[in-house]
């Protein structure tokens, strides 16, 4: 998941959009921004693992913002050790009464769909723009640049009636390959 940035209260939310009823309705506060630069490969099944895994990223960010580690947006698209590590990741932010403010930027995608129907996915997110936000103070806790902010991830998914569910998610802070 992303780092350890964090955001204030649930002020003026704006709606990510679901693209299939049935998909939870992901809501963010305002000064949370992303950028996913990457685009459609032509290839429907890949070009879902990055839809999905886009809502995946955004679910785990509206559970921190509301403060609901057991949210049931990021578990509509996770299972399993992503899940697991997702609430705990989730309830940090609890624990210190923060959430996420700023802009975070998504980069470097590279998916790989499987003949036992898994997909592989790793990609690179870029945290230098995005903080913690006290819900306390609603102050932003904005920190200089640094390698660290650099995170690349590798995760493992699996179609499951029309989703593609993270299965595992692992983080490499401070990742060379996503400095470059």
């Amino acid at each position: 998941m992303a780092g350890a940035d964090t955001e204030e209260g649930a002020a003026s939310p704006t709606a990510s959009a679901s693209a299939a009823s049935g998909r939870p309705k992901v809501e963010l506060p305002s000064d949370l921004t992303y950028t996913f630069d990457w685009s459609k490969t032509g290839d429907k099944e890949k070009d879902a693992v990055l839809a999905d895994s886009e809502q995946f990223v955004k679910s785990v960010d509206m559970a921190i913002a509301e403060q609901d580690p057991h949210g049931k947006a990021y578990r509509f698209y996770s299972e399993g050790e992503a899940a697991a590590g997702s609430q705990k990741f989730i309830q940090e932010f609890v624990d210190y009464k923060d959430r996420i403010t700023g802009a975070k930027r998504y980069y470097n995608a590279n998916v790989k769909i499987n003949s036992d129907g898994t997909a592989g996915f790793v990609y690179c997110e870029d945290q230098n723009k995005a903080y913690n936000k006290s819900l306390k103070t609603g102050k932003a806790d904005v920190t200089p640049a640094s390698k660290d902010n650099y995170v690349l991830y590798s995760s493992r998914l699996r179609a499951k009636k029309g989703v593609w569910i993270t299965e595992t998610l692992t983080a490499q802070r401070g990742s060379a390959a996503c400095r470059s």
